[in-house]
């Protein structure tokens, strides 16, 4: 929504440099992974290792382990929330931002009342429940369940409908480092023990959203209400904005749209250097936005897509510049365009770096030191 007042306008790349430093990708932070998910709300999950590379961009001596051990001590887990897809959360955001988010799992489930004619979402609920926590069930098993009591239902649409309505979490091994596992789920407080029913007369409740706001604005800011309601899935959120108006500093980027951040938030100068980071699929930096020009240069726009699967994407100077895949060994960068002899030097010590911390090789040595027995090429990605 374009402003109807004048504020300090900031560009592109003053609002590309604030969201790269809330986004811990300017410099690497001092801070543990724990208190990194939290901090960004969450890490993307639709695959495994994402929020690994996450953090591995994001993180000063960051080694994969350290997620691997909050997840096997479920400090951390794999949910559905936000845009409805899978993101690793802490505990504690798993118990309280997936009931804001519920509203619109409800309306996922609309969509799909046409293979639920005669089911009883209610019962369906009940069923669900205490079967995922018997004990933890693939989907596959969750869909043939529910079948014995509506054989006549869509058998997609019951299965949608226990996703969307239950709060499931995939259990590990899925989703730790080096370990593989199918994706068996149970309710999230089965999973983390008494005391953590998401229920009436739960001893957790959603935090309101003027908090979740705040939390967005510090990992995401500054923003438009638009912004949030992209990264979030959900709509009619101006008014917690509005609530919030008069203690949060407001600006407006270059074709007028009004945004929003903490008065104490960080927005360094435009010309701080920002240096290469190799993101994973589906980063949150790239999809968080509903506009997303402060770090995705429109002429690119679906470069980095082939039909619904995401490449990794690689910045240079703060902006999607080329797309990377890691085999084995070997990290493969294609670059969308040119780059000086120094840069390109960069990228190489960047992903050389990468390499020593995340292959096999490096993710296994105890002292963090890697292999150094990678390699880093230019050239397509595909082929």
């Amino acid at each position: 929504m374009a402003s109807r007042t004048t504020h300090p306008v900031l560009d592109t790349r003053s609002l590309n440099r604030a969201t790269l430093a809330r986004q811990l990708l300017l410099s690497r932070a001092e801070m543990s992974a724990r208190d990194a998910v939290e901090h960004l709300l969450g890490l993307q999950a639709q695959n495994v290792k994402p929020p690994y590379f996450q953090l591995y961009a994001r993180l000063a001596g960051f080694r994969p382990a350290e997620l691997a051990a909050l997840m096997e001590s479920r400090q951390t887990v794999r949910m559905v929330t936000m845009r409805s897809t899978i993101h690793t959360h802490t505990a504690q955001d798993a118990l309280t931002l997936r009931p804001l988010v519920q509203p619109a799992r409800d309306r996922e489930v609309n969509y799909f009342r046409k293979g639920l004619v005669g089911v009883d979402l209610d019962r369906l609920d009940t069923l669900a429940r205490a079967f995922v926590e018997a004990e933890p069930r693939t989907m596959g098993e969750i869909r043939e369940e529910l079948l014995k009591q509506w054989p006549d239902a869509d058998p997609q649409s019951l299965a949608v409908a226990a996703r969307c309505r239950l709060p499931l979490v995939q259990v590990t091994p899925r989703g730790v480092w080096g370990r593989s596992g199918q994706v068996r789920l149970t309710t999230v407080d089965k999973w983390l023990g008494p005391g953590t029913d998401l229920g009436e007369g739960g001893g957790h409740r959603p935090p309101a959203m003027d908090e979740v706001v705040l939390r967005y604005l510090g990992a995401f800011g500054p923003a438009s209400v638009k912004d949030m309601q992209t990264w979030a899935g959900l709509t009619r959120l101006r008014e917690a904005f509005e609530r919030l108006r008069p203690g949060l500093a407001v600006f407006q980027d270059e074709n007028g749209v009004e945004l929003f951040d903490l008065p104490d938030g960080v927005r360094p100068d435009a010309d701080v250097p920002a240096p290469p980071r190799f993101l994973p699929e589906f980063d949150n930096l790239l999809l968080s936005h509903a506009d997303r020009t402060r770090v995705l240069a429109p002429e690119l726009k679906g470069r980095t897509w082939r039909g619904n699967q995401s490449h990794c994407t690689l910045l240079l100077d703060g902006f999607l510049a080329g797309m990377w895949k890691l085999e084995g060994a070997t990290l493969t960068v294609e670059l969308f365009g040119t780059a000086s002899k120094a840069r390109r030097g960069e990228i190489v010590a960047e992903g050389e770096s990468l390499l020593a911390a995340m292959t096999n090789e490096g993710a296994d040595a105890a002292d963090g030191s890697g292999s150094g027995s990678g390699s880093v090429r230019f050239g397509p990605i595909d082929g």
